[in-house]
């Protein structure tokens, strides 16, 4: 069998410990003792026993699972990050994305869930080898990674989405305004405010472009358990902001 290094099988423990099984031909080993190999391929939500006893839950995994198993080279866009971008934006599958600032290639990969084709633009190359290898690792095929710095242009037409994690956003809004079709969206992400108000400053010189809301998103999680119910004593705190603009002419 080829290991091609992706999330095969999750097995689950009864207090919810998640194990990420990629290697279908040989047991798998946990804190919880083994899983023999012939167990692994049973049908989803079978119950499996370890050789100490322990019984588990197995199940195949979902895209969401696959992809908290990627590679990370610089910081990626947190979860809660990306899905107000979807949500705020529309994505779906009729949209052409163009992807600035690849990194990892997390949110490219994301969206390319979402999305009919996303182009990714990411001027390093180690950077690039990185995300080429996560976009492999998650079997996408609408996805075209560009080593390219996207301050000097942007190939496409008529894009629907725009998504920018760059040092210096306000260089590459020309380029977007060119590619952008009317009714397209941009979204920013920085994490500081002076590159906020830079970008913003940029973006008021281009009239067709309207300004829907700059927002940071605070997520919180509790603890559930009965009638013990509390916020969790660390939470995710600041990420970056995002800027939201709409092309309107």
């Amino acid at each position: 069998m080829e290991k091609d290094g992706s999330v095969k099988r999750i097995i689950i423990s009864k207090e919810g410990r998640k194990f990420y099984v990629k290697d279908l031909s040989q047991d798998y080993h946990t804190q919880f003792g083994f899983i023999r190999k012939e167990e692994l391929s049973r049908e989803d939500g079978s119950e499996v026993v370890s050789n100490i006893g322990e019984k588990m839950r197995i199940i195949s995994p979902s895209f969401i699972d696959r992809y908290r198993k990627i590679r990370r080279a610089p910081q990626i866009i947190p979860l809660k990050d990306m899905a107000a971008i979807i949500a705020e934006t529309g994505v779906s599958r009729d949209s052409l994305v163009i992807d600035a600032g690849t990194g990892s290639g997390a949110l490219a990969c994301f969206l390319a869930n979402y999305a009919k084709k996303v182009v990714s633009y990411e001027i390093r190359e180690d950077f690039f080898r990185v995300a080429s290898e996560n976009v492999k690792l998650l079997g996408l095929s609408n996805i075209e990674l560009k080593n390219k710095n996207v301050y000097d242009g942007i190939d496409e037409k008529d894009v629907g989405l725009i998504t920018f994690d760059l040092p210096e956003p306000w260089l590459a809004v020309k380029s977007a305004e060119q590619a952008l079709k009317i009714g397209g969206f941009i979204v920013s992400y920085s994490p500081t405010i002076p590159q906020v108000m830079d970008f913003s400053a940029e973006m008021k010189k281009h009239p067709c472009f309207q300004h829907i809301k700059t927002i940071e998103i605070i997520e919180r999680q509790w603890e559930v358990e009965e009638r013990k119910v509390r916020p969790k004593s660390q939470e995710i705190g600041h990420s970056g902001f995002l800027s939201f603009y709409r092309r309107i002419c």
